[in-house]
């Protein structure tokens, strides 16, 4: 965020732009991004996407997320600045999901432009975007404090970090009613990645607890083979929970339509209910 991130003013000034918002402090900049929300809520999304290095945050003061602003604007913030104004604005993403039904979805764990010789010479995006190792237990707990319980907020988190599936995502999902487990991501959006997925979440957290299977990829001729691949592989993961005696025969058809398909309705409100 701010001068960390190549276009931040221009991008501000571009909010300006097509909000018709004047964003020349924090509270405009609230007021602009609230109405760029409710306009593409119109035009018919359903959710946010967000994404960070760490998922920490933690909600400023009002006079300090205003210091920390006005700051970004004179170029003069820091990087503690930039670090401590995302995770605020982490936070503030919430609660206007809380309040407009947007679906939060998160996505941390990702160094971007990791090797230097690359991004000096073509810019960012370029594939050289390596995980991290990333903490949600402590780094979420502000956030889901605030609006876990909270039945019209939905948090949809996607992880690099494969270690914290079992250790801190799946007990979190199935504590707090607001927050699903998004599909494995990136690095690990393949048979064995899925596999893992599966293995190490539904224990603790069941599959009612899942968001399913999505995809934004920018690819978009590698969507259908995606949907097919994480759907056999949920199929062959249900079948060996039945050889095993795990779960009934009667019950895999219903879970395997779950995960290929009713999971990811619910999730993003597209099943008539939201």
């Amino acid at each position: 965020m701010f001068d960390g991130f190549d276009g931040w003013r221009e991008n501000v000034e571009r909010l300006s732009e097509v909000s018709g918002t004047d964003v020349v402090g924090y509270g405009s900049f609230i007021r602009a991004i609230e109405e760029r929300r409710a306009f593409f809520k119109e035009m018919g999304a359903v959710a946010t996407d967000h994404s960070a290095l760490t998922p920490h945050a933690e909600r400023l003061s009002p006079a300090e997320a205003e210091a920390i602003f006005a700051r970004a604007l004179r170029g003069e913030a820091s990087e503690d600045d930039a670090g401590r104004f995302t995770a605020h604005m982490l936070v503030e993403m919430a609660r206007m999901s809380a309040e407009d039904g947007l679906v939060m979805q998160l996505h941390a764990g990702s160094f971007r432009n990791h090797n230097e010789t690359i991004f000096s010479r073509f810019g960012t995006d370029m594939g050289t975007d390596i995980p991290v190792a990333t903490e949600w237990t402590r780094n979420l707990r502000s956030l889901l404090n605030a609006y876990g319980a909270d039945p019209s907020f939905r948090l949809i988190l996607f992880t690099l970090d494969e270690s914290t599936y079992s250790r801190e995502l799946a007990p979190l999902a199935g504590h707090y009613p607001a927050l699903l487990l998004g599909a494995p991501w990136w690095f690990f959006d393949s048979p064995l990645g899925m596999r893992r997925y599966l293995d190490a979440v539904v224990e603790t957290a069941g599959i009612y607890n899942l968001a399913g299977f999505n995809d934004d990829t920018r690819a978009f001729a590698s969507i259908p083979a995606r949907h097919d691949v994480w759907r056999r592989v949920s199929c062959d993961w249900l079948a060996g929970m039945v050889v095993r005696g795990v779960i009934d025969e009667e019950d895999a058809p219903e879970m395997a339509r779950e995960l290929a398909y009713g999971l990811a309705k619910r999730a993003y409100g597209l099943d008539g209910d939201a």
